[in-house]
């Protein structure tokens, strides 16, 4: 069976206020042809299809409108709710547009009941895990404890005990929206992290042939069953490097799994570039950059006079400014967003109490309260979201 993976449309999302309407809509043609091209049985999309729970109506057009092509080239597809996506709102009218092979899994009760495909060699199962918020699901999926591991291992124990219950020939899919540990973050995923701790083990999802990830937005493969497809679009900076591209996953009669890259259309490059301004729009070797999207990051000591109208001259489609004056190592006034850089929540929020204590650290209790308080505002983000 061939399998186009792909996640993380983001339909709505800008890019620093530059609408990326048309570039979705050109991704979504491209998969379309994509589809036909390599002759594709089933298309699985791991969540995040939306950039928000309530979604501009232009985003729901194009979405509309790629269903009812995949549903016309008569391809199954099989797709999951993620943490952006409203999973109420997405899942409406689930079970009219599944006669159409449009397969929306997003009610965490219902994971282990899997869209059943044939092929030549027997049934393929495709469980759709859709985002799990631990403290929003651990009791429908009877995990014990609100944490991000307990709450995907419930889900996968009813995966392998519905996969017990099928013809030993039947191989598996299981689509899952989660920070899986070993899968290399950027900038533009939003923080998922509850009690502490975001990524899970890869090992939750032993026992399946292929797990089509969704969440981070770089090509990744932590394994060879378990891989992420990434995000069809660059939605920050920080993705300048990746190539972004969807898995054309080949799955044997055996289970056995091989993998090819297919490259997505990029609307127009990214180029982060650093230094003094005057370099930044004199030095001939950025003169490829000249056409890009550009972020650039100013080293001057002081901060020059109209910046962004200075650099847009060259680079007419600059989009972000970053100052990080050049000071000597150990400078009290190296910029705050530097030293906060790669820092979680919970890490700021100890180091603060430090501070105001004059370098008393928190102890473990005052952590647990800590730790409760981002959890249960992200959980009310959650909750606002389920009911907007």
């Amino acid at each position: 069976m061939r399998i186009l993976h792909t996640s993380d449309w983001h339909l709505g999302r800008s890019f620093h206020r530059v609408s990326l309407l048309r570039a979705q809509a050109a991704y979504l043609d491209h998969l379309v042809a994509t589809v036909a091209e390599h002759e594709v049985d089933v298309v699985v999309v791991a969540g995040d299809v939306y950039d928000r729970a309530v979604p501009p109506l232009s985003a729901v057009e194009l979405f509309d409108a790629v269903l009812h092509r995949l549903a016309a080239a008569g391809v199954p597809t099989v797709m999951i709710s993620g943490n952006h996506d409203s999973a109420r709102r997405l899942g409406v009218g689930a079970g009219l547009i599944g006669r159409a092979g449009i397969h929306l899994r997003t009610d965490p009760a219902h994971c282990a009941t899997p869209v059943v495909i044939p092929d030549a060699h027997g049934d393929v199962a495709f469980y759709g895990l859709p985002y799990l918020e631990p403290a929003l699901v651990k009791d429908v999926l009877k995990a014990g404890r609100a944490g991000h591991e307990a709450v995907l291992t419930a889900a996968m124990d009813r995966v392998r005990a519905d996969l017990a219950t099928r013809p030993d020939a039947t191989r598996s899919v299981v689509l899952a929206h989660a920070f899986v540990a070993g899968g290399e973050p950027s900038d533009s995923e939003r923080d998922i992290t509850v009690g502490g701790v975001a990524a899970v083990p890869a090992g939750i999802f032993d026992g399946v042939d292929y797990v089509a990830l969704g969440h981070l937005h770089g090509c990744q493969a932590v394994t060879d069953r378990v891989r992420y497809s990434g995000s069809p679009l660059a939605y920050s900076f920080s993705e300048a490097a990746h190539r972004k591209t969807m898995w054309l996953i080949d799955l044997d009669a055996s289970g056995a799994v091989t993998g090819e890259r297919i490259d997505c259309p990029v609307p127009r490059r990214l180029a982060r570039l650093r230094g003094r301004l005057d370099d930044l729009l004199d030095d001939p070797a950025l003169d490829r950059h000249e056409d890009a999207w550009v972020e650039a990051t100013l080293t001057d000591p002081v901060r020059p006079a109209d910046p962004m109208a200075r650099l847009t001259e060259r680079f007419p489609h600059a989009l972000a400014l970053v100052f990080e004056p050049e000071r000597a190592p150990g400078d009290p006034e190296l910029s705050y967003a530097r030293r906060l850089r790669g820092r979680d929540d919970q890490t700021i929020a100890e180091d603060f109490v430090a501070h105001v204590r004059g370098g008393a650290g928190t102890d473990e209790q005052e952590r647990a309260v800590l730790r409760g308080a981002f959890d249960h505002v992200r959980v009310d983000e959650g909750v606002r979201e389920v009911n907007r």
